[in-house]
């Protein structure tokens, strides 16, 4: 079992090892300097023995209406860009990889994006490859019209899929 807490020093110092180096690193070096100067929040998931199994980063960003696809772009107002929270990084212990920490993760991303008291149409992700992308169209984002790695999901589908669960 695991509780999703918000990030604070003393946990960014405790071991964490997803397997790829620069999440490695940006937990270890970054997290609490971007939490700190409030340029992403960052949860953890942390164990009952107080380990690190999974964290994730949220900050504000937005997308470029010419890169919605056609279809959905009719119905969207005509602002340059759409407001959007950006879900910057995410990462799975080596030690709890294959078990669904990082669609509860995911999860508890959407949960908290949805409750924000700001106007928000989507999340966004940047995929770090083609692995990871399709991580993020199985849970339900479309890619952007001009990248298979950027993606999002509306955060009106994130409410039917939180309500549906």
């Amino acid at each position: 079992m695991f509780e999703i807490v918000p990030f604070s020093s003393p946990l960014g110092k405790k071991p964490f090892s997803c397997g790829v180096t620069q999440l490695d690193d940006y937990f270890h070096r970054q997290a609490s300097q971007d939490v700190r100067r409030s340029f992403a929040s960052c949860f953890v998931a942390v164990t009952e023995h107080g380990g690190i199994a999974a964290y994730y980063t949220l900050s504000a960003g937005s997308i470029l209406l010419e890169r919605i696809p056609d279809d959905l772009r009719r119905k969207l107002p005509r602002y340059p860009n759409i407001p959007a929270v950006q879900l910057g990084r995410l990462a799975v212990s080596v030690d709890f990889q294959g078990i669904g920490l990082g669609a509860a993760m995911l999860y508890d991303a959407w949960k908290k994006s949805v409750d924000l008291p700001i106007g928000l149409y989507a999340m966004t992700v940047h995929a770090k490859d083609e692995k990871a992308a399709a991580f993020y169209a199985h849970n339900g984002f479309f890619s952007l019209v001009d990248s298979q790695l950027d993606l999002y999901i509306p955060l009106a589908l994130c409410r039917k899929l939180i309500a549906g669960a």
